[in-house]
């Protein structure tokens, strides 16, 4: 407890490595990651329990398979944890090969489950979302890149994350993903500002994502149907937005009780995009500030270990890991209430999925690994091998 209070110790060497791990680890992130994930399963049992019984399966058949999905993050977010920064390099671009490898093959592979957009590769016994693995690797790669551009004679690398970035987002927004592709984005933005780059170019860089998205709405049909409900000024009680938007306002306060809500039967995403309804209505205000207070946790707690970080990368990729985790709870409660247009994008460690859970775990292990506490040395010596 003395060390959840007032921080870890630096690593001293000739450690072994598990308590060397307890003792540099932000055990108070760690401790709201199971949180969420305590919250995800909770209200999975009330919000999965009707999709299981019309597809006749039983009722806790997708709780059941998040608490798996949720155990295996849980041991990859752990392992990942204890790597060094090296590491989470080499393996955050290997990930990023892998999955870029996989969007590639879904225009010809993939399917769409009838949402009207080709994200899925279906193996029949479970499906895959490549996106979802594409971020925390595209963090590690862009964040190497632009590191390595802040070494003597490095190589170029802030362009060449920006031609990462803008090869990802295309890609993306041609299944249509404009969620993902939004935050894939905004992650390199955050990045590109914490190495260093001048705020006229991120200014134009958004000026060019908001061309992108005013194309998109006349090009995209799906994308067009999405933003016009968002800007009808009335809501159809019939669509998702409707019925997520009356069960926050009937839970109110306190919520209507366990198991009281409704919202579930008629919200087919109830278990996966509006999972924050569910917890609206049956539990009531306390616990959707109880779950952005443990998002927000994460996201500062990060950022603030993260500002001491002397080394390029460390620094770069925790903020984009950081701020691209905390902007996505961001988007998927902001939809649920109408301050976004739909995006079909989780919330990370409480929705249900198996892509989204596994890939969650991955990023946040990451995260997780690269705010332990580290000594940083003297700054002369860190300058003197930069020369």
């Amino acid at each position: 407890m003395t060390e959840m209070v007032f921080g870890a110790a630096p690593a001293r060497a000739g450690d072994p490595i598990l308590p060397r791990w307890w003792r540099t680890l932000d055990k108070w992130s760690l401790a709201c990651v199971l949180g969420l994930f305590a919250i995800g399963l909770l209200l999975g049992l009330a919000a999965s329990v009707p999709l299981a019984e019309k597809n006749n399966l039983p009722r806790f058949y997708y709780v059941q398979r998040q608490a798996f999905f949720g155990g295996v993050a849980i041991c990859v977010m752990l392992v990942m944890s204890m790597l060094s920064p090296r590491q989470i390099r080499r393996l955050g671009v290997l990930g990023f090969l892998g999955a870029f490898l996989l969007i590639l093959a879904l225009p010809f592979v993939g399917t769409d489950f009838g949402k009207g957009a080709t994200r899925w590769l279906s193996l029949g016994f479970v499906s895959i979302q490549p996106s979802e693995f594409l971020k925390p690797g595209f963090v590690a790669l862009c964040a190497w890149f632009m590191a390595a551009s802040q070494e003597v004679g490095g190589p170029p690398g802030r362009l060449y994350s920006f031609l990462a970035a803008v090869v990802i987002v295309l890609l993306l927004a041609f299944q249509p993903d404009f969620g993902q592709a939004s935050l894939v984005l905004f992650s390199w933005l955050v990045m590109y500002f914490v190495a260093g780059a001048p705020l006229i170019l991120l200014m134009g860089v958004a000026c060019i994502a908001v061309a992108g998205g005013v194309f998109a709405y006349g090009a995209s049909e799906h994308f067009a149907r999405r933003i016009n409900g968002f800007l009808n000024p009335e809501i159809d009680p019939r669509t998702q937005i409707g019925y997520a938007t009356n069960a926050i306002q009937e839970g109110g306060f306190f919520g209507v009780g366990v198991g009281e809500g409704t919202v579930k039967w008629s919200l087919p995403d109830a278990h996966t995009d509006f999972i924050i309804a569910v917890a609206a209505e049956e539990y009531g205000t306390i616990m959707v500030l109880a779950i952005i207070a443990l998002y927000c946790t994460i996201v500062v707690r990060s950022l603030l270990r993260l500002l001491k970080e002397r080394d390029p990368f460390t620094r770069i990729a925790g903020t984009g890991l950081a701020c691209a985790f905390g902007v996505q709870a961001l988007i998927n409660m902001g939809v649920a209430v109408r301050l976004l247009p739909a995006k079909g994008m989780t919330l990370p460690f409480v929705s249900y999925g198996g892509s989204s859970v596994i890939a969650s775990g991955i990023a946040l292990g990451m995260l997780l690994a690269l705010t332990r506490t580290r000594p940083q040395g003297e700054m002369a010596e860190i300058l003197r091998r930069a020369r």
